[in-house]
């Protein structure tokens, strides 16, 4: 039997100006066959018009990663804080929302 292999300790830096944070009301995800890209907007109540504020590009199985540890996230929060409401119902769904939609046909 082989021993586990160490996990790794990362050194993370995060400058002042990045701790603050970009707020986004509205993400924009598309996708090509190498790639993810996230697109980060905020929207002001009354207008038509967005601006991306935040761009990441991520590989298919980073993004599947990032999926798997948003879940896991949401279900610590939920277990601690109470369930996240979300407001429109079901017509809006998961990839229908407003503020988050997918560029995919094929998920409409």
């Amino acid at each position: 039997m082989q021993p586990e292999p160490k996990q790794q300790q990362i050194n993370v830096q995060l400058d002042e100006k990045v701790a603050e944070g970009i707020y986004s009301n509205l993400a924009l995800i598309a996708h090509g066959p190498a790639e993810f890209f996230l697109d980060f907007a905020r929207m002001v109540p009354g207008t038509a018009k967005a601006s991306v504020h935040a761009r990441i590009i991520m590989t298919p199985a980073h993004m599947k990663f990032l999926l798997n540890a948003l879940k896991e996230n949401i279900e610590r929060f939920e277990k601690q804080f109470g369930e996240i409401k979300l407001h429109g119902g079901p017509s809006q769904g998961p990839t229908g929302g407003f503020g988050f939609r997918s560029d995919n046909p094929n998920d409409k």
